[in-house]
């Protein structure tokens, strides 16, 4: 026979003062293991959230990154004249040769510098992006040393205001704008033209290309006419493709989740142990009565270990509320493909709040076995001659 939930329950408000400390404890460790992933997730959907479905990136074979592939201005020229290739209403080739090159600049809160990432590109590198909106200001204009950036660097970095300048090298860049990106890689970027890019800073070849095809079968074609070709060594693959792959920062972010959640969860763990070895302590006269009543040590053995659960999955719930504050925080890290700083939002979303409560259930699980195991193994007559 079981013992009724209702019995836990009482236990729980009875000895409140034991079970809050517990709860809040249990708490805090759920909360910061929930931020940390909600982090990792938030890099995560920052680069699953960039491209276009439509467009094809192409980068030099063998490399991981734009910043570090090399694109040649032969195979610009050689690229934007294939059939597969897209034509706008003026019936020129859609198709962007950009330039990725990093810059240095102060923190808007006097705390240092950071690298920021600087994209040379094209009219119709602005034409394939629709979900970059400019917001204020205007765009670029080529020759002119002319930078626009987005909204969230701006927020970050001194000099990023409209009217501000940017040090790149020998020249100084004037912020002629702000655009929105939709929590896009692209709000940690400032864009200019292409060719000014590479005279400024010295560059002979591009990072990468960025392509419309004509539609679906053309872009498999594309793709793999670029790939067949010898003599480009050059890789392309589908924008939204590349972008979702460019996730290592996130990595160390849910290793330290996992690592942080751990050792916390073995303090979580003893302070559950404590309380519930508390709990026992003060109830083996009652242990012993319901044993007389018919109760087995089975039945005692869970109960004890639902009461431990209760009481962790209200702290990881606690926890999670805690949490929730930060949702849409933004905040920046380095990004270990570029080495610049990538903007980014915490994500709290249901799935782990879930992860988090689930969480606390088994450390209150594993803190309340042994102590139920005593429970159950207490001797009937010793547990009720017991003060």
């Amino acid at each position: 026979m079981a013992l009724p939930i209702q019995y836990n329950l009482r236990n729980v408000v009875v000895r409140w003062r034991a079970t809050l400390s517990t709860i809040l404890g249990i708490a805090l460790v759920v909360s910061v293991f929930v931020l940390l992933l909600a982090l990792a997730r938030g890099i995560e959907a920052s680069s699953a959230n960039t491209g276009d479905p439509r467009n094809i990136l192409v980068v030099r074979r063998g490399s991981q990154a734009e910043s570090g592939s090399l694109v040649s201005r032969e195979h610009f020229r050689t690229l934007r004249y294939f059939d597969e290739v897209a034509r706008n209403e003026q019936a020129e080739p859609i198709i962007s040769a950009e330039v990725v090159v990093i810059v240095s600049a102060p923190r808007i809160d006097g705390t240092g510098e950071a690298n920021t990432l600087v994209r040379g590109v094209t009219p119709r590198g602005i034409e394939l992006r629709p979900q970059v909106e400019l917001i204020a200001g205007r765009w670029f204009q080529p020759g002119q040393r002319e930078v626009v950036v987005s909204r969230r660097l701006a927020a970050r970095f001194a000099g990023f205001e409209i009217g501000g300048t940017i040090k790149a090298g020998q020249a100084n860049l004037i912020v002629v704008g702000h655009f929105d990106a939709k929590g896009s890689a692209f709000d940690s970027e400032a864009w200019m033209d292409a060719d000014e890019t590479r005279a400024i800073f010295d560059r002979e070849m591009y990072s990468s290309l960025l392509v419309r095809p004509r539609g679906p079968e053309a872009a498999t074609q594309l793709m793999k006419r670029i790939e067949d070709d010898k003599r480009l060594s050059l890789r392309a693959e589908l924008e939204v493709d590349y972008y979702s792959k460019q996730t290592m920062t996130a990595t160390p972010i849910k290793i330290l989740a996992g690592i942080m959640g751990l050792a916390m969860s073995v303090g979580a763990v003893f302070a559950a142990m404590n309380t519930m070895y508390a709990s026992v302590a003060s109830r083996t006269r009652e242990i012993g009565t319901l044993r007389v009543l018919g109760f087995s040590r089975s039945a005692i053995l869970f109960s004890f270990l639902i009461e431990g659960a209760l009481v962790a999955a209200i702290g990881g719930a606690i926890g999670c509320l805690m949490a929730i504050p930060m949702n849409g925080y933004s905040t920046g890290t380095i990004d270990f493909q570029s080495f610049a700083e990538t903007v980014f939002e915490f994500r709290v979303t249901p799935p782990l709040m879930l992860q988090g409560i689930s969480f606390a259930v088994a450390i209150g699980l594993l803190g309340s076995f042994l102590p139920a195991l005593r429970a159950s193994r207490l001797p009937v007559i010793a547990a009720l001659k017991s003060l």
